[in-house]
């Protein structure tokens, strides 16, 4: 097995298959953790924790600590993140030294069904190719673009800007819109729709945009990018549809990521694409072409780590382990929005429950936490229950409050398993939570 990609579906495939025995190469051309553990969720996850400490510094007064008013330095946090994720880099390549892959660090282009090269030109042929190079972040084209950084750059800038404004709509935005307002920037979120977070339940949506008006971050909905001109201070002048000029000193486009497979060569080794680029699969991860398959970001079924590791790990049990093929079960995932505060979802919507089975029963609960009671915080959580009307079982549920994806990941096991209204009932509750208002 040859695996072009280092990132998290590429390694524990990788790692899978040299367990059952095959000989394995991989390669990765940047830094083996891909977009997860360099670029993503683990240094998102751990400015998310930096920021989170702006609010809990100042509630602690209410509970009896005399906290001064701090100064927080980018510089210190932005080096103390990276020098983890450096940390874990380290480990993926300790890993498949240990499980005995030969590690390339280099760019690997496909060839032909079952040959690759290597950026020196060395051409090597393996039975089988894994396609694993995950997505990259698309950026609109329009004039002063190049002054945009994206979620790539975001976690390397030199200073904490002033003014940001953010592009787009999605989890990225409004993940990044909070850590910079909780640091002190002047947020802007500019959308070319008219709503945040698609594919998220109508109600849950609604309450993060609300709570982010109330913390002082700014939208400006149907309002596309024009221009972007770069001032002589060096600050920026966003120009946009149907609204004023936004004055900024950083642009993050968040405008969603594309699969990465320009210039692979797949197409001419016969790989069939799709209109975006991603690689078509079959439900074993199979491409067009027999030899050649694809996993994770790549072939854009759903862009979420633990959904690129299940694939990189039954695509590996599948061909070269003993049993039966394994197949990934794509429906009813799990996910979270690490916003402020985050939201966390798994099953259908309200709205997608109605189209789909007619009758449905949602309970809310809709509460103030007992921290920000205290605390003199006027911030509400709101937990949403989807469940068929005439079974009872649950089709989805819906968070935001605080640690929301924590409560989600056990919430999820039961939606998984189809259980009902009534065996949440007949759950005792663990007193106080957050999560006792689940049962």
């Amino acid at each position: 097995l040859f695996v072009i990609g280092g990132g998290s579906g590429g390694v524990r495939a990788a790692r899978i298959a040299a367990t059952h025995g095959a000989r394995v190469g991989i390669a990765e051309e940047y830094r083996y953790g891909g977009t997860c553990v360099i670029r993503g969720c683990v240094p998102k996850k751990l400015l998310v924790y930096g920021a989170h400490f702006a609010e809990d510094l100042k509630d602690a007064r209410h509970f009896g600590w005399d906290v001064p008013d701090c100064h927080f330095d980018w510089q210190r946090l932005r080096d103390n993140v990276l020098s983890e994720v450096t940390r874990l880099e380290g480990l993926y390549g300790q890993t498949l030294d240990n499980h005995k892959v030969t590690v390339l660090k280099t760019r690997a282009t496909v060839v032909g069904p079952q040959k690759v090269r290597l950026a020196d030109g060395t051409e090597l042929t393996t039975e089988r190719i894994l396609v694993a190079t995950g997505g990259w972040p698309f950026v609109p084209e329009f004039p002063g673009s190049e002054h945009a950084i994206t979620s790539n750059e975001v976690f390397h800038l030199d200073s904490l800007p002033k003014r940001v404004v953010i592009a787009g709509g999605g989890y990225i935005a409004n993940e990044f819109a909070g850590i910079f307002n909780e640091f002190g920037s002047k947020v802007t979120i500019v959308n070319r729709g008219d709503a945040i977070l698609r594919g998220y339940d109508e109600q849950i949506r609604d309450r993060l945009l609300q709570i982010s008006m109330t913390k002082g971050i700014e939208f400006r909905f149907n309002a596309p990018f024009k221009s972007i001109e770069k001032q002589d201070d060096g600050s920026l002048m966003v120009h946009l549809d149907n609204c004023d000029p936004i004055a900024a000193d950083a642009v993050l486009v968040a405008t969603g990521r594309v699969p990465n497979t320009k210039g692979l060569g797949l197409e001419a080794a016969g790989v069939e694409l799709d209109k975006d680029g991603a690689v078509k699969v079959d439900d074993n991860n199979q491409s067009s072409v027999p030899s050649i398959y694809a996993v994770g970001d790549v072939t854009n079924r759903i862009q979420l780590t633990p959904v690129a590791i299940r694939e990189g790990q039954a695509f590996a049990d599948s061909v070269f382990g003993e049993g039966d093929p394994v197949a990934v079960d794509h429906s009813c995932i799990p996910s979270a929005v690490f916003s402020h505060p985050p939201i966390a979802a798994v099953g259908l919507t309200e709205g997608e429950a109605k189209n789909q089975l007619g009758s449905v029963k949602v309970y809310l609960s809709d509460f103030r936490p007992m921290k920000n009671v205290l605390a003199g915080r006027n911030e509400r959580s709101l937990i949403k229950m989807i469940c068929d009307g005439d079974s009872g079982r649950i089709v989805g549920i819906h968070m935001i409050a605080p640690e929301a994806p924590e409560m989600m990941q056990a919430a999820a096991i039961a939606v998984k398993a189809g259980l009902t209204k009534e065996d949440f009932d007949a759950t005792t509750a663990i007193h106080p939570t957050m999560a006792e208002e689940l049962v």
